[in-house]
C-alpha cells in the first residue's frame, strides 16, 4: 500500500518551519525528499516522524532569560504602538468627561 507523499506546505506546516527552510533542508540532505516529475519536492510522513527531533530538538522548551527590567523593556519595545494607543484613549475619555 502507498502513502500519500506531502508537499513543501503540508511538511512546513507539520514542522512549523517556513517552506523555504523545507527546502533548504531538503537540499541539504536533512530531511529525506522526492522529486516528483524532476520538478516538485514530495516527502514521506514516516519519514519525517523520524527526523522532526533532530531539526528542532528543543521544539518545546520555553526560557525566559533577563533580569525583569530587561523583559519589561523588550514587552514595552514590542508593545508600544498598543500602550501609546491606550494612553491616548484615557487622555481623550478623560477631557471628555472634565469638559
Amino acid at each position: 500500500m502507498t502513502s500519500k507523499l506531502l508537499t513543501i506546505r503540508e511538511v512546513a506546516n507539520i514542522l512549523n518551519l517556513t517552506e523555504k527552510e523545507v527546502v533548504d533542508l531538503a537540499q541539504a540532505g536533512e530531511i529525506p525528499a522526492y522529486k516528483v516529475g524532476g520538478v516538485y519536492l514530495r516527502f514521506k510522513k514516516e519519514q519525517l516522524d523520524h527526523v522532526r527531533h533532530k531539526i528542532k530538538p528543543n521544539e518545546s522548551l520555553v526560557s525566559i532569560e533577563g533580569t525583569a527590567f530587561e523583559r519589561a523593556k523588550d514587552f514595552i519595545y514590542h508593545n508600544d504602538f498598543y500602550i501609546a494607543s491606550l494612553v491616548i484613549i484615557f487622555l481623550l475619555l478623560y477631557f471628555i468627561v472634565t469638559l
